[in-house]
Formats: C-alpha cells, sequence, structure tokens
C-alpha cells in the first residue's frame, strides 16, 4: 500500500462541529480555540458560515468571531457561505476564502436550500464574480457525495455533472462530503480514483463523518487512492442539521494520531490537539466522540517498567 508523506488536516470544528450544539459558545471562546488551534499547526480552519442567523443561531456571530482571532495570517481561513449576501458578509468581514456548497442529492439539496442542484451552482456566478473582484479564494464542496437518505446511493457519474459545474466556474478546489455518514471503504477508494485521475488538476478534499464508524478507514481508502486532505472535528463533534441521523465527524485529534503512528507528517502537534478536544468537552458539557479523549494515545501504553519485574520468557 502506497500513502501519501504528508497530509493536511483541516479543522472544521468552529463551523461543522459547533452548529448543532445545544449551548452557543461566546465568539470569544470560539475565536480563542481556532487560536489554540493554529498553535497546534492546523493550517486549515473553517471559522464558521454565514448562513441567516435565524437558520443556524450557533454560528450567527461568525464575523465576530473571525475579527478576534489573533493570528489570522498564519492559517487558511474559510468560511461556508449559501449565497450572495453570505458572500457579501464574509467579504465584509474580512475573509479571504469562501467556500460555495451544493448537494449531489436533489431531494436533500431541496431540503438545505429549496432549490435542485443545478440551480443552486448556477447561483453561484454572482458570489464568485464577488470574490474574485476583492481577491478572495474560493472553493466548493458537494455534499451527500457518498449517499442519500432521502435517494440512497449516489453514482459517479451524478457527482461528475456537478464537478463539470464547478470547474467550467473556474473552481478548482473540491471537496466530496460524506454528509450523513454513509460512505463505505471501497465506494470512497473508487470514487477518490476516478476524480484523482480525471480532475488531476483539482485540490480535492475529504470530508467524512463517523456516524456508522467508518470514518477512518473511510481516511485510509482515500489515501490509498492518492488524496492527502481531509477533514475533522475537535473531538469528533458536528453532523448536518438537514440530514436525520447525521451526527459525529471523526475526531481531528483522532487522524493526528493515526497518521503520526504511520510516519505520516501533519504538522499537527497531537498532545495540543487533544488539550483543545479536552477544552471542547468542558465548553460544551457533554462527553465526545473521541477515541484520544476516551483512551489516550498509543505511546501513553509504553511504560518503563522497573528491572526484574518481568522475567525473560515470561
Amino acid at each position: 500500500m502506497k500513502y501519501p508523506k504528508k497530509v493536511i488536516i483541516a479543522e472544521v470544528g468552529p463551523r461543522d462541529g459547533l452548529q448543532n450544539e445545544k449551548k452557543i459558545l461566546p465568539a470569544h471562546v470560539k475565536a480563542d480555540l481556532i487560536d489554540k488551534a493554529i498553535e497546534a499547526g492546523y493550517k486549515v480552519i473553517e471559522v464558521g458560515s454565514m448562513v441567516h442567523p435565524k437558520a443556524i443561531p450557533a454560528l450567527a456571530d461568525t464575523a465576530e468571531v473571525f475579527k478576534m482571532i489573533k493570528n489570522k495570517d498564519k492559517a487558511d481561513l474559510r468560511v461556508l457561505i449559501p449565497n450572495f449576501k453570505g458572500a457579501e458578509r464574509a467579504i465584509a468581514a474580512g475573509f479571504k476564502k469562501i467556500k460555495l456548497t451544493v448537494s449531489i442529492s436533489e431531494s436533500h439539496n431541496l431540503a438545505n436550500f429549496n432549490r435542485k442542484p443545478e440551480e443552486t451552482i448556477a447561483s453561484f456566478t454572482d458570489s464568485i464574480n464577488l470574490a474574485r473582484e476583492n481577491g478572495v479564494a474560493v472553493s466548493g464542496a458537494m455534499a451527500t457525495s457518498f449517499g442519500c437518505p432521502f435517494e440512497g446511493e449516489i453514482s459517479i457519474q451524478q457527482i461528475d455533472e456537478v464537478v463539470k459545474q464547478f470547474t467550467a466556474l473556474g473552481i478548482m478546489e473540491l471537496s466530496l462530503s460524506d454528509t450523513t455518514g454513509m460512505a463505505n471503504p471501497k465506494d470512497v477508494y473508487e470514487k477518490c480514483i476516478y476524480f484523482k485521475e480525471k480532475y488531476p488538476e483539482v485540490t480535492w478534499n475529504l470530508h467524512f463523518h463517523n456516524t456508522r464508524g467508518m470514518a477512518m478507514a473511510n481516511i485510509l481508502a482515500a489515501m490509498e487512492a492518492g488524496m492527502d486532505r481531509f477533514d475533522g472535528a475537535f473531538g469528533g463533534l458536528g453532523g448536518c442539521p438537514f440530514a436525520p441521523g447525521a451526527s459525529g465527524n471523526i475526531a481531528s485529534e483522532d487522524i493526528v494520531h493515526m497518521l503520526e503512528l504511520m510516519g505520516i507528517e501533519t504538522g499537527i502537534d497531537i498532545d495540543k490537539a487533544i488539550e483543545i478536544a479536552r477544552e471542547v468537552r468542558e465548553h460544551v458539557e457533554h462527553d465526545l466522540d473521541s477515541c484520544m479523549l476516551k483512551a489516550g494515545k498509543v505511546s501513553d501504553l509504553v511504560l518503563e517498567r522497573p528491572k526484574g519485574q518481568i522475567k525473560p520468557g515470561k
């Protein structure tokens, strides 16, 4: 098996991790967590979303959070936008990167944006033009790339049609997103091989939810296909508010730990990543789906034993 020597992990906890939490964290707490993530070595962070405050109250203060971040120049800070008004707000707040998202599934896109996928993509043109006029980078995300709770399986051909539309608009950074945790390693490998080979000019990101415990296996399958950029959320928080049962991103610190054991570089300090997850657990006041918080690192088990404690051959 051939794996990449280096992997980039995007921390999406501030957006996808906190958007469903009952307890809404103050802006200064979110900003502090983001600064700590930057200090830990995360180079890509999704700060929040410019959706209408009534739609997702937990992210209503995204512009305020961004202003409070001290080390903005040390990481690629992006924000999710739903429409042109969101793009205007993001640019006014000072963001240098926006992310546009569409669902491959028509049913999911209608539930999410009240539009068909092709209508959503057509609406992106004004936002893209505005971003380019202001020197703001644009990336795209394709939700339900590995399955839809309303329509079931999603084919490569369905995704390819959307990829063609994104690239025609000049968007060359795209995310294949497992919005509802339906992905499996075989499907992930086949889709990643296809898109990596057909669109080598595209920078590919993978976004896996751990809803059914397969996210880490899916990351391995994607790496085997040549992918090297993955999203994670501190503590394994998160989920899609528009998809039933889709709770739980893969924990960022769990990905870092696995890759470190495999000798794959991430540039992230695993101990600092775990500390961030531990702090998040205190803030949200409930347990988190993080193996690092539950069991600790493998290296924590390798203890120095007193001489003579274990006899040779025993």
